[in-house]
């Protein structure tokens, strides 16, 4: 698809929705696991909650480093260079190869010192259970990314969509033969997830090899410089991805304190509000695909209304979900447990942070556009600050003041809010420099 030519807004949505209904099923798959451990005990709930996070900051590298394909293929294809399109996705590919086998390594040898570190002897076995088996299958997460990133970049949002509706279904009948059948616990759990990213995986290689990008390993050529500039592009975005997910792990350190309820409040809340989040998601992946292609092409006059036209469509939504937070939270949480007090600290959870959703759009769309226009550095400074430093800070005064939770869900508020005042201020200002 050229997206260089047509009406914006048309574009978006064409982009967006398929995106949005794809990682709303992707969601889904996440809210089944949820209710599946909420049928074993609370404290597997707290497990996949505090899995959750320690996951995340493995394959954050994987994610971050996909979203450099779609930037640089796009950029290529922009130019109407679609050998070096070709060059670029059979180098990203075994790039992603290598990244997967480290990040296994690496994830397996540090998890324990990551669980046990919240000291929480209730729950630690379960999550080492879940979360081992789900290293193991890293490289269907990673190769899943990098192709869904190919894609991406030639306007194809589509393939993800239907796959993960198919395995979204699939992850209901896995999870309940194992659990309830095998009797395997967190670990049926885990092996569902395995197996279904693994039919994602070869599904979507399915789908590269029909495209234009694909020309065969046999023409695959080791190019240190393309490495390098995946290495330059991804990495920004990696950190922000990394950081995201260590600041859950910070967030459920502070939280643990609060009990094991609390914990698994926290994990519920995060996965109801990615259902409402998804439009952002899409709207991300829409964005980085047009302002990569403009780019390219240097029509640079197209990038700003991209920018803008998108955080429209997203604060709409977050409107949507703000008002069903505040209305029906506590149904929410009920659907996916019937323990009283984590309903209680789910819905709480979900009327403060829910607010936070106008921010998210603002820095979810800002980040897509400075990738898109490979000037992705500030993403690594505002992520630190944003995922480490702000809540490392306010929430040990908050703690040692004696506050209580609500206090912590306010905090996060502001610091998610400051983050996305700075992001747009210098999203302005780098728009303003291009378009000179």
């Amino acid at each position: 698809m050229d997206l260089t030519q047509g009406v914006i807004k048309q574009h978006i949505v064409k982009l967006a929705v398929p995106a949005v209904v794809g990682y709303f099923f992707h969601t889904m798959f996440n809210i089944t696991d949820t209710f599946f451990a909420g049928m074993i005990s609370t404290q597997a709930l707290a497990a996949l909650s505090l899995s959750a996070s320690v996951f995340f900051m493995i394959l954050a590298i994987g994610i971050g480093m996909s979203e450099a394909v779609t930037s640089l293929v796009g950029n290529a294809l922009g130019e109407k260079d679609i050998h070096r399109a070709q060059h670029i996705t059979l180098n990203s590919v075994a790039f992603a190869v290598g990244l997967s086998i480290l990040l296994s390594v690496l994830g397996v040898l540090s998890v324990p010192f990551l669980v046990e570190a919240l000291s929480d002897p209730s729950y630690v076995a379960e999550t080492l259970q879940y979360i081992n088996l789900i290293l193991y299958g890293a490289l269907f997460f990673v190769g899943a990314f990098f192709l869904n990133a190919l894609l991406n970049s030639i306007g194809d949002t589509k393939s993800f969509r239907n796959v993960l509706i198919f395995t979204a279904f699939l992850n209901i009948v896995l999870d309940y033969l194992f659990i309830n059948y095998f009797k395997l616990g967190v670990s049926g759990i885990a092996l569902a997830t395995v197996i279904a990213e693994a039919i994602t995986m070869f599904y979507l290689f399915y789908k590269v090899r029909k495209t234009k990008l694909w020309v065969g390993f046999s023409s695959f050529k080791y190019d240190k410089k393309v490495i390098s500039e995946l290495l330059k592009q991804g990495f920004p975005p990696s950190i922000n991805m990394f950081m995201m997910a260590f600041g859950m792990y910070v967030i459920t350190y502070f939280v643990a304190p609060f009990g094991k309820e609390a914990v698994a409040a926290f994990g519920i809340g995060m996965r109801i509000e990615q259902v409402f989040l998804m439009p952002v998601i899409g709207l991300n992946i829409a964005t980085l695909a047009i302002v990569s292609q403009n780019n390219g092409a240097k029509a640079y006059e197209r990038i700003s209304p991209t920018l803008h036209a998108a955080i429209r469509y997203g604060w709409v939504m977050s409107t949507i979900g703000v008002s069903s937070f505040f209305i029906f939270a506590d149904y929410f949480a009920s659907l996916l447990t019937s323990d009283a007090e984590v309903i209680e600290q789910t819905a709480l959870y979900l009327r403060v942070c829910g607010l936070a959703s106008y921010g998210f759009v603002v820095i979810f769309i800002s980040i897509a556009m400075l990738q898109g226009i490979a000037k992705p550095a500030v993403i690594f400074p505002i992520s630190v600050y944003r995922q480490v430093i702000a809540p490392a800070i306010v929430f040990t005064i908050l703690s040692m003041l004696g506050f209580g939770i609500l206090s912590m869900w306010i905090g996060l508020d502001m610091i998610i809010f400051s983050s996305a005042i700075f992001l747009w201020w210098y999203a302005q200002k780098q728009l303003k420099i291009l378009e000179r």
